[in-house]
């Protein structure tokens, strides 16, 4: 467990043995109780910047109240997600929605940081919601598998958030007994990570909560099964091989461009965020 701004979150990436896995950086679990003494606008992650790569939170349990330096103000639930193309610098906070405690006082969420290439690092920045809703998905014959497709292209259905690099982002649920075969480009690093339960995945072994397991690029896809009820998010993406410099919540690729953002950000040129 790691200490995000006084939430304790699981980080099974980067760990002592895997420092990213191109084009992902990092990848945060939580799953809190919202103190009941806590306003919401007190709790979660308050305002602080970002600049080249995209943060991107998936809402599992509760919900995200997004708002950022650029006007963009919106609550997300279980079930969608948030994708932040940082740009050239945002600065966002990410508080539990005014009526959190009414829904069960529960957030249980996963930020993921998805490397973008050189090329868009100074793009300007872009907020994109989407809620469960409009996140288009695919269940199985025999209903033990639900998928939900947020960017890229997985068993035929295409996901409607645009990124600037090939990245397929899903999450699965499974109820026991539950098989599914993803075929997924051989060129593509692919990861899948267990939020609970377990999978038994074809070619590896049985898979327990909390764990990732970062497939080879020697097939054309995965085939898992659940032996109990699992959840899963599914990542995979072309590496970008380029060189990651980062501090803090900037990503790049020299050591100038990181103490160019951090000058960019004490002097403003991200934005103000002011709560209200």
């Amino acid at each position: 467990m790691v200490d995000m701004g006084g939430m304790p979150v699981r980080q099974p990436l980067p760990s002592k043995h895997v420092e990213q896995i191109d084009p992902f950086l990092l990848l945060h679990h939580a799953d809190i109780k919202v103190p009941a003494h806590l306003q919401p606008d007190h709790a979660g992650v308050g305002p602080h910047p970002h600049r080249g790569f995209s943060p991107v939170t998936f809402i599992f349990k509760g919900g995200v109240h997004h708002r950022d330096s650029r006007g963009n103000d919106s609550v997300i639930y279980a079930g969608g997600a948030q994708w932040m193309n940082a740009g050239m610098g945002v600065i966002h906070s990410e508080r539990p929605p005014d009526d959190i405690h009414e829904i069960g006082g529960r957030q249980e969420i996963i930020q993921l940081w998805i490397n973008t290439p050189g090329e868009h690092k100074m793009d300007q920045p872009e907020y994109i919601p989407l809620s469960a809703e409009e996140a288009p998905g695919f269940t199985s014959e025999d209903g033990k598998v639900e998928m939900k497709v947020f960017s890229g292209r997985i068993l035929g259905i295409q996901g409607p958030i645009p990124s600037h690099t090939e990245v397929n982002t899903a999450t699965l649920e499974f109820k026991k007994g539950g098989k599914i075969a993803v075929p997924l480009p051989p060129h593509h690093n692919t990861l899948i990570y267990l939020l609970d339960g377990k999978l038994n995945v074809e070619g590896f072994g049985l898979v327990e909560q909390w764990n990732i397991i970062h497939f080879k690029n020697d097939g054309e896809g995965i085939t898992v099964e659940a032996q109990e009820n699992t959840r899963v998010l599914l990542l995979s993406g072309v590496p970008l091989n380029e060189e990651v410099v980062s501090y803090g919540p900037f990503v790049m690729n020299t050591q100038t461009q990181i103490m160019e953002a951090m000058r960019d950000y004490q002097k403003g040129k991200m934005g103000v965020l002011i709560e209200e």
